[in-house]
């Protein structure tokens, strides 16, 4: 599919010969003297037309324009979701295969994050799935023309946009394959083939390689299939060898029948989709190659299949991990997080920046916040709050969890170091509790997409969760903070935000040093908050980095901004 941007009007949009055109009209919408403003001026005066979003009113044939079919389009006040609800209100009533150029006009100056939504809008909205089907019956839009008085304004944005369909439909693809059509060894080729592409390299581990490493809880979920495991390395090289990382992980289970502790039958089929997270990594490697930002990212693909056979792993049994901890398991259902804490080990040895586990890791998360947020939990604040930012932005919403220390209290055992789960309550937890063991050497997050990753029902398939929206993980605004702050190996340090009247940042004193806290509001410290960032990073510009991180999120644009700035003004380049 081709997306073409253009700075086009109402006036001159009208000329435009197409399949479908489709107009979006906003609150507040004024006329201008041409025929097509005037008709919708006149739809709304008439009361024809609402501007609600997802309003519409369809023409067969107007005579104000050259398109074949005309849908004038509220969108509210014309933002990101508001747009997104229109366009796919549009576009389910202009399916069939007439529809091969479409043109979407922007009524007023459209907003940056109205246009990538109008991007993935239409993308979600037209993809099709045709790889086991007898009779290919897929898209046969070819064409889409997006029109805005203000593109050149929007130009960088639509671009990005546009870049990141590719790797957004390769994620619903992998993700809505049958179990038998995406083994471990056919990802293996997907991303051998993803190699292919410019500044990207895939190595492949097997079971000896496996073996050799120490990965005793991988090779624990995968030990009772007849299919062989696979462990999958890619690699982005877009900066300099020195730049480390970002490592994303994505959990690989290719069909989860859930092993001893099998799941019921019903729904079962949806299993094939227990392996989105990988399907997601590869989405944005595909994403990346097309970008080409100037980064460095690792994606780490543990893919194998949880099943039920005389081999297979059983409650009770203890295994040892990469990292040397012994694992007792008690669900062999929960087996997501088996694979992905060697993975997460594994991760070290790049010494990254940050690592971003995905997996559809628990049902306790969609019982928490359905289908509508993915959980997001992370080691540091900072990191927390950069990837909710970028997901509001994108679109693809997520809401932070907690981490509190008393949640690993349900995984202790007397058979092992830790044990695989613990009871029903806050189940979604102490799975990022169990996980969160293996990442004490790197600034860490995990996103579980349970409840996001897939549709049931009629609309059933994959949503390319936590990619669409403009690849959110690889965004701009996340990549900034991805490459700003300092490793963990610079100081074991992590900020966390404490409400005081100023919500500032408050530190605690650097594990390795006595350095003191900085901030307004000189709160005693605690022995649960994590450790600070070294003096050298305390710095106003650093400060005022984490200031615009956290804006959006921690409290309202025009107090923060005036209260940062009255700070700012107080350091002289050394924390008080």
């Amino acid at each position: 599919m081709n997306f073409e941007l253009k700075p086009l009007g109402l006036a001159a949009v009208a000329s435009e010969k197409c399949d479908a055109l489709v107009v979006l009209i906003p609150e507040g919408f004024k006329p201008g003297k041409d025929d097509l403003s005037l008709l919708a001026g006149q739809a709304i005066k008439d009361k024809d037309l609402e501007t609600k979003p997802g309003k519409l009113l369809q023409l067969y044939r107007p005579v104000q324009a050259s398109a074949v079919r005309l849908v004038l389009a509220g969108v509210g006040e014309g933002k990101a979701k508001q747009v997104r609800t229109a366009l796919t209100a549009a576009l389910a009533s202009l399916k069939g295969p007439s529809l091969k150029k479409l043109v979407v006009c922007f009524a007023t100056p459209a907003r940056e994050d109205a246009v990538r939504a109008t991007v993935h809008a239409i993308a979600d909205a037209t993809y099709v799935y045709t790889t086991t089907k007898s009779k290919s019956e897929g898209r046969t839009l070819q064409k889409v023309l997006v029109t805005a008085t203000n593109a050149s304004e929007v130009h960088a944005t639509f671009l990005r946009a546009s870049a990141t369909v590719p790797g957004v439909e390769l994620a619903k693809e992998w993700a809505n394959r049958p179990a038998n059509h995406a083994t471990p060894i056919e990802l293996a080729k997907a991303a051998h083939e993803l190699a292919k592409l410019p500044k990207v390299s895939c190595s492949v581990l097997g079971p000896k390689e496996v073996t050799k490493l120490g990965m005793g809880s991988f090779l624990a979920v995968a030990q009772g299939s007849e299919e062989p495991l696979r462990f999958i390395v890619l690699r982005y090289d877009g900066a300099a060898k020195t730049q480390a990382p970002t490592v994303l992980v994505g959990k690989g289970i290719t069909f989860d029948s859930g092993g001893v502790s099998i799941k019921p039958a019903a729904e079962m089929d949806e299993m094939k989709f227990d392996m989105s997270g990988a399907a997601s990594v590869l989405g944005v490697f595909r994403a990346l190659a097309q970008l080409k930002p100037a980064i460095n990212v690792v994606g780490l693909i543990p893919s194998c299949e949880n099943m039920l056979s005389g081999r297979a792993v059983k409650p009770g049994d203890v295994v040892t991990s990469m990292s040397g901890q012994t694992i007792e398991i008690l669900n062999t259902d929960a087996e997501g997080r088996l694979v992905l804490c060697d993975a997460l080990t594994y991760a070290e040895r790049f010494k990254p920046k940050a690592v971003i586990d995905i997996a559809t890791l628990t049902g306790a998360c969609m019982v928490a916040l359905g289908g509508v947020r993915s959980g997001l939990f992370s080691s540091r604040e900072d990191l927390g709050a950069a990837l909710f930012a970028a997901g509001e932005s994108a679109q693809d919403l997520c809401w932070l969890l907690p981490l509190d220390d008393d949640y690993a209290d349900g995984l202790k055992t007397g058979f092992a170091d830790v044990a695989n789960v613990a009871g029903r309550a806050g189940g979604a937890i102490t799975a990022a509790k169990f996980l969160q063991r293996f990442t004490e050497k790197y600034s860490w997050a995990h996103l579980d997409i349970a409840g996001t990753a897939w549709k049931s029902g009629a609309a059933k398939g994959a949503t390319g969760i936590p990619e669409d929206g403009g690849l959110w993980l690889m965004s701009p605004s996340i990549l900034v903070r991805l490459t700003s702050w300092p490793t963990r190996a610079a100081c074991c340090a992590r900020p966390r935000a404490v409400a005081c009247g100023f919500w500032c940042w408050v530190r605690t004193p650097c594990c390795s040093n006595s350095t003191p806290h900085c901030g307004p509001c000189r709160l005693p410290t605690s022995s649960r908050m994590p450790r600070p960032v070294p003096q050298s990073i305390c710095q106003p510009g650093r400060l005022w980095f984490w200031a615009q991180t956290l804006r959006p999120v921690v409290i309202g644009h025009r107090f923060w901004s005036i209260w940062a700035t009255k700070y700012l003004k107080t350091l002289s380049g050394t924390p008080g």
